[in-house]
C-alpha cells in the first residue's frame, strides 16, 4: 500500500496530463543548461500559463517546479555572485555543481513520478504559484 503526502490529492491520470506534467518537469533543467541556471524557470511557467485552467494535475507539477526553481534561482546567483569575487570562486564553483545536481535530480524524480502518475512535491520551494 502506497500512502500519499499529497497535499491536494491531485495526480496526473490521463495520458496527456502525464505528457504536460513531464514537461513541466524537465523544461527547467533543459532551460538551465542552455542558459547557465538563469531561466529554468521559464519552462515551468510557461506550462503552468498553458494549463493552469485545464488541468489540476498539471497546475500542480508545473507550479511545484517554478517554486522548487525559484529557491534555486537565488542559489545560483549566489553562487554566480562568489565566482566572481575572488576568495568566493572556491565556494561558488562547487556550489553551482551541487545546486545543478541536485536540481537535475528533483525534476528527474519529478519526471519519473508522473510518468507513473504519481504527484510529486518538491524540496525547499518558495511558494509563489499555487
Amino acid at each position: 500500500m502506497t500512502y500519499s503526502t499529497q497535499p491536494y490529492g491531485v495526480a496526473p491520470a490521463t495520458s496527456e496530463e502525464r505528457t504536460w506534467s513531464i514537461l513541466a518537469h524537465l523544461s527547467a533543467p533543459i532551460a538551465a543548461v542552455v542558459s547557465l541556471g538563469w531561466l529554468s524557470m521559464i519552462g515551468p511557467l510557461v506550462v503552468w500559463l498553458v494549463k493552469k485552467d485545464s488541468s489540476p494535475a498539471v497546475r500542480r507539477a508545473a507550479a511545484g517546479a517554478f517554486n522548487f526553481n525559484l529557491s534555486f534561482w537565488l542559489l545560483y546567483l549566489i553562487s554566480w555572485i562568489l565566482i566572481f569575487t575572488f576568495i568566493g570562486a572556491i565556494i561558488g564553483v562547487p556550489l553551482l555543481v551541487i545546486i545543478f545536481v541536485v536540481a537535475l535530480w528533483c525534476h528527474i524524480k519529478g519526471a519519473i513520478r508522473s510518468s507513473r502518475g504519481e504527484a510529486y512535491d518538491y524540496p525547499f520551494q518558495i511558494r509563489v504559484l499555487s
